[in-house]
């Protein structure tokens, strides 16, 4: 099955032949003499669709200087020349027979360089061939050449993101509507993603709902505990819609919350809208996560906040740029990133509040609107 990122005609074309030229003069600026990139939301960045990973090699190449060619196997032209529409007049094809070795078509293509990037997810089968291959050419990752592209989104991609997040929104504003008491996490899990369809998303990709002692864990895994009266529960939402994703969590009290879980929150809920209000172009994404962890820390919490602040979203729902203290890497504007900072206590509950967030030349805008306030339910 292949997943289209937009449509189909002359203009979407016109979108990925200027994202190849841009992926080759990234190259270049980087002294890369090629770009390899396997099968990978990369491909589909580039290419406008997901191809198929498997044990023949896909490899688009990308050179510095020159045209693109598409090097796959024979039994997948026909699709590759069917997603690819008019831009496969701009892009090369070459296809392999089963009795070839792909590896050797694309030292053709590149033989000589001196510096490849690589895809970073590509197959360790290839990838190691290729170094063989290639040497005593050095290879490096393609990832800071891709991300350069890809963190920076167009009002195209901004406008899906903000249709995910509207979507998601009123999924998490149905749920926290419902009574929760009594039902399982698996049990509102699963009618969070019915909730996520329904709103418009073609992929329910996750619904965190961790409740009780089970908040304490970002990651928690619904399962069969029975959410009680005097539960924290952390809701961690998204899926896919028209090929970009959303990322929203809130966090709800089953009956009158407890005065010790009210102070945390609250914390909680300074700290998430003082890194929002601290998004601007130049400010270094690790800012943004001393604006929101320091708040924490002086609470008294700093211990239990215990993840970065946030990550960059797109095609995927983590990519760069990622808010973290190692992250120098100044915002611009078309950057896409969640902001979720949490403050987690083991064996009894755990919060976090997570908004999708634009930089813009006039800061950051919210694509997540629903109230951050502590979700009261039954």
């Amino acid at each position: 099955m292949t997943h289209r990122a937009f449509g189909v005609g002359e203009s979407v074309a016109s979108v990925h032949r200027d994202r190849l030229r841009r992926a080759a003069a990234e190259a270049a600026d980087r002294s890369l003499d090629a770009l390899l990139i396997t099968p990978s939301t990369d491909y589909l960045y580039l290419l406008g669709y997901r191809a198929p990973a498997m044990e023949r090699l896909t490899c688009l190449v990308i050179p510095a200087e020159g045209d693109p060619t598409l090097v796959l196997p024979r039994l997948e032209e026909p699709l590759a020349r069917h997603e690819l529409g008019t831009l496969a007049d701009e892009v090369e094809l070459v296809a392999w027979d089963e009795t070839e070795d792909p590896i050797r078509v694309v030292q053709g293509l590149v033989g000589g360089a001196r510096r490849v990037g690589v895809q970073d997810q590509m197959w360790a089968r290839f990838a190691l061939r290729l170094r063989a291959a290639l040497d005593p050419a050095e290879l490096v990752e393609a990832g800071p050449s891709m991300s350069a592209l890809r963190s920076v989104k167009t009002d195209e991609e901004i406008s899906r993101l903000r249709a995910a997040a509207e979507a998601a929104d009123d999924a998490m504003r149905t749920i926290a509507a419902e009574p929760l008491s009594g039902r399982t996490e698996a049990e509102v899990s699963a009618r969070i993603r019915e909730l996520l369809l329904a709103a418009g998303h073609q992929e329910a990709g996750f619904a965190i709902v961790a409740s009780g002692p089970n908040a304490a864990s970002p990651h928690h895994t619904a399962g069969d505990r029975r959410i009680e009266v005097g539960d924290a529960i952390v809701l961690d939402i998204g899926g896919v819609r028209d090929g970009y994703c959303s990322d929203t969590s809130r966090t709800a009290f089953v009956g009158e919350p407890e005065p010790e879980f009210l102070v945390l929150y609250e914390v909680l809920r300074e700290a998430q809208r003082a890194a929002c209000e601290a998004v601007r172009p130049g400010v270094p994404a690790a800012e943004i996560d001393a604006v929101a962890r320091d708040i924490i820390t002086e609470a008294g919490y700093g211990e239990a906040f215990i993840h970065r602040t946030g990550h960059g979203i797109g095609l995927e729902t983590h990519e760069e740029p990622y808010l973290v203290s190692s992250n120098p890497t100044p915002l611009v504007a078309g950057n896409a990133f969640s902001i979720e900072p949490g403050i987690y206590i083991r064996d009894q509950w755990g919060a976090r509040i997570e908004d999708i967030v634009i930089c813009t030349d006039a800061g950051g805008e919210r694509l997540n609107t629903s109230s951050t306030e502590l979700l009261v339910v039954d």
